[in-house]
Order: structure tokens, then sequence, then C-alpha cells
């Protein structure tokens, strides 16, 4: 089962993309994140890896963009222990502003399959916040 959802951002898709495409940016935006500790370093770009650090004792999945195209799709894969779960954000251009749609999906193998099954009903409302506050922090820098 895959969930998706829609934000629209008050900024141009460049500066969206830019922020939410790079893994730094997300303790800022994501409320579940305390920090992302960097595996790869460098500029964004697919392939890049990093460690999601919880606000979970002991939830530290490790990331990797699987997807970077530009200004377009950007996508990663997560995986701990037996659970694995994507995002995939696509970018449109509408007029000044972006919007964002953001298809997202967990899976669980064996003893993991119900944790996940209950974390992909309760994640969709999550993601649409931690996206709105992203949708805020770039349009406040955009108007500063």
């Amino acid at each position: 089962m895959t969930a998706r959802i829609e934000v629209r951002f008050p900024a141009p898709v460049a500066e969206v993309f830019g922020y939410l495409a790079d893994p730094r940016n997300r303790p800022r935006w994501q409320s579940s994140l305390r920090e992302v500790r960097m595996l790869d370093e460098g500029e964004p770009r697919q392939g890049m890896r990093w460690l999601d650090v919880t606000a979970v004792p002991g939830l530290r999945p490790q990331m990797e963009i699987t997807e970077f195209t530009p200004y377009r799709v950007w996508a990663e894969v997560g995986t701990w222990r037996g659970i694995s779960a994507e995002l995939t954000l696509r970018f449109t251009a509408l007029g000044s502003g972006t919007r964002v749609s953001a298809e997202f999906g967990l899976r669980g193998r064996s003893v993991w399959a119900v944790p996940a099954w209950v974390a992909q009903r309760i994640a969709p409302p999550a993601l649409r916040a931690d996206l709105e506050r992203a949708a805020s922090q770039v349009g406040s820098a955009a108007t500063s």
C-alpha cells in the first residue's frame, strides 16, 4: 500500500528541490528526527547514504537516495531491521510556487510485518505535517 499526498510550497521549484533533496536539512522539518549522520560527503546525489537518528531510542535507519533528477524527482529508501520505507517526491512548478507530490510506502518482513502495517497507516498525517513545516520554512526564507 502506498500513501500519496500533495503540498504546495510558496517558492520556486529549484529552491524547494534544493531544500528537500539535501538530507542535512531534514532535522529542521522532519519532526521524528533529532539528527542526520552522513555516511557519504559532498552534494546530494543518487547513492548518497546517511543515518537518521530518530526520536525513538535505538531507531536509526540507514537511508539512501535512490533517484535524483534535479527539479523533478527525488527518492529515498530507508532500512532498519526487517522494515523498509520508500519515499518519492515529485516537483511541479506552479507559477512562482511548487507542488510537491509525495508517495510513501512501508514494508515489513517476518515479525516486522505488523509494525510496518501500523506505521504505514499513521505515517501520512505526519508526512503531510512535516512537508507543510518545510513549505513554511522555504516560504519564509523566500520572503525574507
